[in-house]
């Protein structure tokens, strides 16, 4: 199965459009080296949590955005080739210009896949999540996506990816692990939900909280109160070149 680029980052608000025009940059150099994919996507629901949340996690002040990525690539391999090359490559840093955001406050990670269900669609509606699950969860953790899968595509869901971490680095201002307040032996696990559209997925979660009524919840393989997510609009789509 496919290997991801995953990241999470805090772009000022007014910045957005210079920010798709960014990625819309730097795409080609990931293409050529081998990406199948480039997808950006702005938060427009994104909670402030107990423990933890997005904003927390990349350090927010209240004139950004945060904004949930994700890079695929046929396996490892080329991904690691990818990234290899364009640290040599002394012309980007040139093309790509001045970057609209905090770089250092970005933080990001190989992932492997657990789960990828149902069809993607340009332009979808994404729920992001970030969590940490002990190493020997998961096999478990599977099952439960596996189990939620239907759950959300009866609600209309279009796609649910989960991904396991592989190669994530500690960063000297943010990463996963700080993210998730991860402790000894947790793995960090990206994933998200594609709906068609806010509604759909608001719906749903109604429809999914009337559905508990109050009932005791099941036991997890991970943590959930570390767990955080948000909702994010399309930003950018390489599939629609825009």
């Amino acid at each position: 199965m496919s290997y991801h680029t995953g990241s999470v980052a805090a772009v000022p608000t007014a910045n957005r459009e210079a920010y798709r025009a960014h990625a819309a940059r730097a795409w080609p150099h990931f293409q050529r080296r081998g990406a199948l994919r480039m997808v950006e996507t702005w938060g427009e629901d994104v909670p402030d949590g107990t423990r933890t949340d997005f904003r927390r996690a990349v350090q927010a002040t209240p004139d950004e955005t945060v904004v949930f990525s994700w890079i695929e690539w046929p396996d490892r391999a080329t991904c690691d080739a990818a990234w290899g090359d364009m640290m040599a490559d002394e012309s980007m840093g040139a093309e790509m210009g001045e970057m609209p955001f905090d770089g250092q406050r970005m933080f990001w990670g190989g992932f492997s896949t657990v789960l990828d269900e149902g069809e993607t669609r340009p332009g979808a509606w994404v729920q992001g999540f970030v969590l940490a699950v002990p190493e020997g969860n998961r096999d478990a953790f599977a099952a439960l996506a596996r189990a939620s899968w239907e759950g959300f595509r009866a609600r209309g869901a279009l796609r649910q990816a989960e991904l396991w971490g592989e190669d994530v680095p500690h960063g000297k201002t943010t990463d996963f692990y700080r993210a998730t307040q991860a402790e000894a032996g947790e793995v960090p696990v990206f994933a998200w939900i594609e709906w068609p559209d806010r509604a759909t997925c608001d719906a749903a979660a109604r429809a999914m909280q009337a559905d508990a009524g109050g009932q005791p919840m099941p036991e997890m393989p991970f943590d959930g109160k570390r767990m955080f997510w948000g909702g994010f609009a399309p930003l950018f789509d390489s599939r629609e070149g825009r």
